[in-house]
């Protein structure tokens, strides 16, 4: 018998069992978290090897689909919304096999539905160009339903798992944890497409007298127009999930509604006004930076405490730059550059698509610097937090109502 086996023979049984208990036990090894202490005589805790959702996500799902009514459920349920959006590729492909037999001649009218619309005949196959239609409505709802498959599609399928492998169990933070996984995933993928739309255009980088001159731009490159709609479309689902309470209300509930309201506002009225290229630049001045914050919030969440604190010390420099530089640079430019338009094209005309009479700078102008009185405020809130990280180390999200979701990281077996 060795001489471990020896002394923890002359231990107490109770303790022994105990021991030999926790040498068996892989769970107390360093490839795992640690498990909270519990009293002498007490079950150890045991970590499930599993790393499916969380039981509570599901249920708390389910009721919430329950809840809804017909009419909205396609916003919390991903089957239903995808049967929403195959319907149309459905109706076009069927329309493609018996059209040549039937009207051949006849373009397919589900098309429009998901595909960028409006051909310009005149403009040449190297540069091809699209002008505004009322196709363009259709289109937008279409993709405010894809937008929503995609948001709990991936709360179901990627968000829910990963919660459960960093241990998060409680719901409203498993629901928070799903929302920025969302974040994350949509401002990446639309701040590297608006960086490339910038590239086509004559605007990059920040060439805000470009804004101006060669008004009006009715004629959009296709993917300026399919960025710009689809973007339109997430603002309007963003909307929707305020209001239809699909997010659990946050401190700044009232400071998110207004700055959705702006959005929509700004994203609808420099599109039908052919401001697109300054819309570009505004699109990505959110974009990029709330990708950042997204992560940063996931770290947070997860507890990675030092990577958190990295990353927004890295937010904090890219949220300064792109929103506290870069929106200031383009208010300067509509106050001091927008009146460089063309002269035939200050005065209001639908048939000629200009409108730029003089009060239109104001109209510019003060939904921009709305938006910049928002970003101040958090830039307010974002700076108190940099200080409390400053003083105790400690990295909270500032935005959120249950005081225990930050710290809530419970062991697989705790049971709320």
């Amino acid at each position: 018998m060795s001489a471990s086996k020896e002394k923890a023979n002359k231990l107490p049984i109770s303790f022994r069992v105990k021991a030999n208990g926790f040498e068996e036990d892989r769970n107390h090894h360093l490839t795992v978290p640690f498990l909270p202490q519990t009293p002498l005589g007490t079950p150890t805790p045991s970590r499930s090897p599993s790393r499916s959702p969380s039981p509570v996500a599901f249920n708390a799902f389910a009721a919430q689909i329950a809840k809804r009514s017909a009419f909205v459920r396609w916003a919390v349920d991903p089957s239903l919304s995808l049967k929403l959006l195959l319907l149309p590729i459905v109706l076009y492909l069927t329309w493609e096999l018996l059209a040549p037999y039937v009207k051949p001649d006849v373009p397919n009218p589900f098309s429009p539905i998901f595909m960028v619309a409006g051909y310009i005949p005149t403009s040449t196959p190297e540069d091809p160009r699209y002008r505004k239609t009322w196709w363009d409505i259709p289109f937008i709802a279409y993709y405010v339903v894809v937008f929503s498959f995609v948001r709990q599609s991936l709360a179901i399928h990627v968000s829910q798992p990963l919660a459960s492998y960093f241990g998060l169990r409680r719901e409203s933070m498993v629901d928070r944890f799903g929302e920025q996984t969302y974040a994350l995933f949509y401002f990446t993928f639309f701040g590297a497409w608006g960086c490339r739309v910038m590239t086509q255009l004559p605007t990059f980088w920040y060439n805000t007298s470009e804004f101006w001159n060669g008004y009006p731009f009715w004629d959009m490159k296709p993917e300026l127009k399919g960025y710009y709609l689809i973007q339109f479309a997430y603002w309007w689902q963003q909307l929707f999930v305020l209001a239809l309470g699909l997010e659990k209300p946050r401190k700044d509930y009232w400071e998110q509604i207004v700055h959705h309201l702006v959005t929509v506002w700004l994203v609808g009225w420099s599109y039908l006004v052919n401001l697109t290229y300054i819309g570009n630049a505004v699109y990505m001045n959110m974009d990029i930076p709330d990708a950042f914050l997204a992560f940063s919030k996931l770290l947070n969440y997860i507890q990675w405490d030092t990577a958190k604190l990295y990353s927004l010390g890295l937010y904090v420099a890219v949220w300064t730059y792109f929103l506290h530089y870069l929106n200031v640079w383009i208010l300067w430019s509509v106050w001091y550059e927008q009146p460089n338009v063309p002269e035939w094209s200050k005065h209001w005309s639908w048939s000629e698509g200009v409108y730029m009479p003089e009060w239109m700078q104001y109209q510019i102008f003060i939904p921009l610097f709305l938006l910049q009185c928002l970003h101040l405020f958090w830039y307010y809130l974002m700076f108190k937090l940099v200080f409390r990280v400053i003083m105790t180390h400690n990295v909270d999200d500032h935005q959120s109502d249950d005081k225990g979701d930050v710290d809530d990281v419970v062991p697989d077996n705790k049971v709320e």
